[in-house]
């Protein structure tokens, strides 16, 4: 007698792709869904930044970081001291992602955290470093700040200051400006400074400004880099 062979029919075969198909399509559709979650998110800590700046300043007509009265205004533990002479003067000088404890744009946090406006410890880090979590951080994890100083050396961008946000992947980057502004990485009101690297310590601290504007391809995706937004 013949031994009957037992296999798969090819409408058993069609019903398991066809199953695969949908589990593939509903993980791709996830992981999309989860990306675009991360840019909403990136692009609402720009838009909550700038609100701090602009409530602050209605309610005690100074620029946080800048504001002169501080202690006064909002109990903070102390007026910022540097950059040298700039406190006053209607600028939130220093790096964006200064590491000097005594910078307008460090104190920033402090001085909007203590007005209420923003969430988080208001306490100062005595010692900033590279790793703290003073500085609010992006859905990434990469660092944010701001400062009313250029972010750029080799390209005029005027703007009264810029929200600027670290360790942002490429394709993120791209439909941040796509979503916020024209598309273009080294236009506009959103520009892409520089790889995360950049912005890193560095024997003399963080770098201040990046040299010119980045333009990004699909082949960066992956590339994390810093974005800037500005006011």
């Amino acid at each position: 007698m013949r031994n009957k062979q037992s296999g798969f029919t090819l409408v058993e075969i069609a019903i398991v792709l066809v199953i695969i198909g949908l589990l593939l399509g509903g993980v791709l559709k996830g992981q999309e869904l989860i990306n675009s979650a991360k840019v909403k998110n990136m692009i609402n800590d720009f838009r909550a930044t700038s609100t701090f700046v602009f409530a602050y300043q209605d309610r005690f007509r100074a620029l946080p970081g800048d504001d002169t009265r501080a202690v006064a205004n909002v109990a903070a533990a102390a007026a910022a001291t540097t950059p040298a002479a700039t406190l006053g003067n209607a600028r939130i000088n220093g790096a964006w992602n200064s590491l000097t404890a005594t910078d307008e744009s460090y104190l920033f946090w402090e001085q909007v955290r203590r007005a209420g406006l923003a969430t988080g410890d208001p306490t100062p880090v005595a010692a900033p470093a590279a790793g703290d979590l003073y500085n609010p951080r992006n859905a990434d994890g990469g660092r944010m700040g701001i400062t009313g100083d250029p972010v750029l050396t080799t390209t005029v961008w005027a703007a009264n200051f810029f929200i600027c946000s670290a360790g942002i992947q490429g394709r993120f980057a791209r439909q941040i400006d796509t979503t916020i502004d024209d598309g273009n990485t080294i236009t506009g009101t959103v520009r892409v400074i520089g790889t995360v690297a950049e912005n890193v310590a560095a024997p003399g601290g963080l770098a201040t400004a990046a040299t010119s504007g980045v333009t990004l391809t699909p082949a960066e995706d992956a590339t994390q880099f810093t974005v800037c937004v500005a006011y």
